[in-house]
Order: C-alpha cells, then sequence, then structure tokens
C-alpha cells in the first residue's frame, strides 16, 4: 500500500468562519486521480482553495505526511483566465517555469526542451505564436495544460478542466491525465461528467447539502448517494445504473 501524501479527517470548510461543508474525509497517495464531484455551490472549488492554502478551514486541518509539496500545480476555471493578455501560446505555456526559476532565473535549454515538449504533448506546437484572444476554448484549455505540464508538480488540481472543451479535446486531456498518474502525481479534478469519473479516477469525494461521501467510484457514486446529496434527482440518477454494468475501464 502506497504511503499517503494528504489526508483529511473531521474537516469543514467554509468561508469567514460559516461551515459549508463539515466533516469532509479522505486519503491520497502517489498515482490517485481523485474526483470531486457536486452540485454548484457545494463547496468543491472551497475545498480546492483550501487545499491551495488560500482559504482556512473553518475546524480541522489537512494533513500532509510527507510535507507540502512544491509547488502544487493549479488549472483554474476558464472564467478565471484573462485571455486578452497580451501573451502568445508559448508564453503561457513558459510560465509554467517561474515557480522553479524565480525572479532572476533564466529558461536554460533544459527548461526550453520542456515547454516544446508539452506544446507538442498538448496539440499547440503548431499554434505556439498564436495570441491567446485568438484561441477556441478549447485551444486555450490545450495551452493551459501545456503550461500545468511544464510545472512538473507532484501534485495537480484540475478545477473543472472540461467545461468548454468538446469530446475530442476532453478525451486527448484525459488521455494525458492519465500519464500523469502512470508517472505517480496525485490529480484532484473538479468534475461533473460522471462518465469520466467512473473509467479515469480512482477515488471521489461526493460533495452536498454540506454532507460528503468518499470511496471508490462506483460505490461512492451510486443513485441513493447520489440523491441524497442533491446532485441529481430520483429519474435523472437512474440511468447510472447502465453505467455500472461497464466493465472498469483499464484506467482505473
Amino acid at each position: 500500500m502506497k504511503p499517503a501524501i494528504l489526508s483529511a479527517a473531521g474537516l469543514t470548510l467554509g468561508y469567514g468562519g460559516v461551515p459549508l461543508v463539515r466533516d469532509v474525509a479522505f486519503e491520497l497517495a502517489p498515482g490517485d486521480v481523485f474526483a470531486v464531484v457536486g452540485h454548484n455551490g457545494s463547496g468543491k472549488s472551497t475545498l480546492i482553495k483550501t487545499i491551495l492554502g488560500t482559504l482556512p478551514a473553518v475546524s480541522g486541518q489537512l494533513n500532509w505526511p510527507q510535507g507540502r509539496p512544491e509547488p502544487i500545480a493549479y488549472l483554474g476555471q476558464q472564467t478565471e483566465f484573462d485571455r486578452r493578455f497580451p501573451i502568445r501560446v508559448c508564453d503561457l505555456a513558459a510560465m509554467g517555469a517561474w515557480s522553479r526559476l524565480g525572479l532572476a532565473g533564466r529558461i536554460d535549454a533544459a527548461c526550453k526542451a520542456r515547454i516544446q515538449a508539452a506544446l507538442e504533448r498538448t496539440g499547440t506546437a503548431e499554434i505556439a505564436d498564436m495570441p491567446l484572444y485568438k484561441l477556441s476554448a478549447g485551444q486555450l484549455q490545450r495551452a493551459l495544460f501545456a503550461r500545468t505540464m511544464v510545472q512538473n508538480a507532484s501534485l495537480i488540481l484540475l478545477d473543472e478542466p472540461f467545461a468548454a472543451v468538446d469530446q475530442t479535446t476532453e478525451a486527448a486531456l484525459l488521455s494525458l491525465i492519465d500519464e500523469w498518474a502512470g508517472e505517480g502525481r496525485t490529480l484532484i479534478l473538479v468534475l461533473h461528467d460522471l462518465t469520466a469519473v467512473l473509467e479515469h479516477c480512482t477515488s471521489a469525494l461526493l460533495v452536498g447539502d454540506g454532507r460528503t461521501r468518499f470511496g471508490a467510484p462506483r460505490q461512492t457514486l451510486t443513485p441513493a448517494n447520489l440523491v441524497a446529496l442533491k446532485y441529481m434527482s430520483e429519474s435523472q440518477a437512474a440511468w447510472i445504473e447502465a453505467m455500472y454494468a461497464k466493465p472498469v475501464s483499464a484506467h482505473v
């Protein structure tokens, strides 16, 4: 059994000391792909901000048995990103190296090679000189994944990474996530696509109505739990039964 890198027990999340989600508990190890699922306003992004350290917990704390990793890669929602910023795709990817270079650091040959590899792996090498304002939503998300790749972090947080992309782009980015997990990186993803959770994630935290459920995706995202934590109505949750009849993907 792999040692945990991050865990929580009895954690309460919220803003300004006002609880939003109580008794959050989970444990993550290297190579885990951890999905956070819940209805809008349930506390998913609150958890991400708490892990990042930009928002304090109301009570309890996160435990880092091996020490908090640095850097932690974070890819937020596209609504948080101003694409009018006057830089090119290659410049955005290069920003992933800044945390390791410092203010006076220079991008050396090895770093340039890592940036080029990230552009090629995310399918953005051909648009490397294109300004951000000309990109489609899918192209921008690929470029943001390239920046994340350049960060070379052991812990990667992705907040709704597929919200504005088509299925082809989502499949390509999920393949990259599978590769990262195979390299022993730990990933935390806020997701709404339950099929992606079931096929690509090793664990899931269902958040809703101020409560949580944590465990393997197929044991956590049951119709009963999805209804109880207000993610779906009973009629909406019925379709997931058919998904459980499918064999578990090799990704998990």
